[in-house]
């Protein structure tokens, strides 16, 4: 008979496959959209305020629901989480959208995926075969090939885009730690914790933004920061992390290299930016890299799971991954 931690049922990595490209295309808008905010809107304010703002949504949703508190455990790696996807990625990816283009970002966030599955090792204890890697790094390699073969890498290395690597560093660690922890608190209740575990760090900075320069805006930037709030940084993460917790971290996580080519769609539409033939090209190889991926059998054994940060085995079986 075989044991639960051994495999991922197939409905289970179906559902969360679905749920992960349902995440990702929510994701695929961050870059335009806050390309456009801080133009008009501190960039910390940007930041923190809407992290402040999911965090009174999360409130209202947690007490709908009655959720219990997390456990001491629990606590800590929500800190995590919070770290990498509450105040890492939007504080740096704020920072450097100032002065580069959504498209340029791009570029960087490319290798998420790859970052995702780093820490899906380090933090979850999965086990992805040479296929899944070596299907993975192709359709990185395509990634950038068209973004450098289409123009969107120019100049020299900045400031920028170490504000880009930093939030993509702290994005994957807190993606992996998310995702695993959603196999026991849920996806939604996942990110509303972490959200609350946050806010008095997210709240005071946003105050404190909005005293030093007062938010002066057009409805297209508020609409942007809305955006950025509802979408990004809270409904988002409903379907991701859910995705990431049934379909396995290193797996869904995958989906994310078609994350930059629906990011360019988005800059074309909202910012002007031309979307040449090669952008389909590109996404037809990438898809199909994803698809191999998807073929490639990740194992989530029960002893390094058990390893990963001293947590108990963490099985493939999802409790309540949909928050």
């Amino acid at each position: 008979m075989r044991s639960k931690s051994n495999a991922i049922a197939p409905p289970t990595v179906t559902a969360g496959l679905a749920l992960g490209a349902i995440g990702v295309l929510a994701f695929s808008m961050s870059l335009p959209a806050t390309r456009v905010a801080v133009q008009q809107l501190d960039p910390w304010f940007v930041a923190f305020g809407r992290a402040a703002g999911a965090a009174a949504l999360a409130w209202f949703y947690l007490r709908g629901v009655r959720a219990a508190a997390p456990t001491r455990d629990q606590w800590r790696r929500l800190s995590i989480v919070a770290l990498g996807v509450v105040v890492g990625f939007p504080l740096f990816t704020s920072l450097a959208l100032t002065s580069q283009t959504s498209a340029h970002g791009a570029v960087v966030v490319t290798v998420l995926p790859a970052m995702t599955a780093i820490f899906a090792v380090v933090r979850a204890g999965e086990r992805p075969p040479p296929l899944f890697w070596l299907a993975g790094g192709a359709g990185l390699a395509v990634v950038l090939t068209f973004l450098i073969a289409t123009g969107t890498v120019h100049g020299s290395f900045s400031v920028n885009d170490l504000y880009l690597l930093a939030a993509v560093v702290l994005c994957g660690l807190g993606y992996a730690e998310g995702g695993a922890l959603a196999r026991e608190l849920g996806g939604a209740r996942t990110i509303c914790w972490a959200l609350l575990v946050a806010l008095p760090a997210t709240l005071p900075i946003t105050a404190f933004a909005a005293w030093s320069r007062p938010p002066q805006a057009n409805a297209t930037a508020w609409a942007a920061f809305g955006y950025l709030t509802v979408v990004s940084m809270f409904l988002g993460f409903f379907a991701w992390y859910a995705g990431l917790a049934k379909g396995g971290i290193a797996k869904v996580g995958q989906i994310q290299l078609g994350q930059p080519i629906l990011t360019l769609i988005w800059s074309a539409l909202l910012l002007g930016e031309t979307v040449t033939p090669a952008s389909i090209a590109a996404a037809a190889v990438v898809l199909a890299c994803v698809v191999l991926i998807q073929r490639a059998r990740t194992l989530n054994p029960a002893s390094g799971a058990g390893r990963a940060g001293g947590r108990a085995p963490v099985s493939g079986a999802d409790r309540g991954g949909g928050g």
